[in-house]
């Protein structure tokens, strides 16, 4: 690692740490030339799948666009943003874990339906009213209905 200060190859670990979340460590370091002190972050830089859109183009995954898409069907409501991050980890999550080279848009839009069906109401109708294309009031009104339906599938 080169230092930030003087450009020095030669630097040491002084202090290792596990981050609270688990994912990355952090180092503090000295520049072994000029004496000064250092903090860098060490993750595991995993590969993401591709994603294939509807229209078949294939794109990197990202997380920004991910995060994106749940603000602004979340805006104005009230979920915190810790909330918000837990559900964006779990999706992140399911994508590593499908252990594919790809995923479908289509996939990814339905876990981000389960996971905004489960932080807020208004904003999961808001998402899926783009993300299906609800052409008029009546899909709205289907859409909420199943919303409202209980988990057993019987009719309110």
């Amino acid at each position: 690692m080169h230092c930030p200060f003087c450009g020095a190859a030669d630097t040491r670990v002084v202090d290792s740490r596990l981050s609270p979340e688990g994912d990355r460590v952090r180092r503090r370091r000295e520049c072994i030339a000029c004496g000064a002190r250092f903090t860098t972050f060490e993750l595991a830089e995993l590969v993401m799948p591709r994603v294939v859109k509807r229209d078949g183009r294939r794109e990197p995954f990202a997380g920004d666009k991910l995060r994106a898409g749940m603000l602004r069907a979340l805006e104005k409501r009230p979920v915190g943003a810790e909330a918000i991050d837990a559900a964006l980890a779990r999706i992140t999550r399911r994508v590593r874990a499908l252990g594919e080279s790809e995923v479908s848009s289509n996939q990814l839009g339905e876990w981000m339906m389960d996971e905004l069906r489960r932080l807020d109401p208004v904003a999961y109708v808001r998402f899926a009213s783009v993300y299906r294309s609800f052409e008029d009031v009546n899909a709205f009104r289907e859409e909420i209905e199943r919303l409202q339906a209980p988990a057993d599938g019987r009719e309110p």
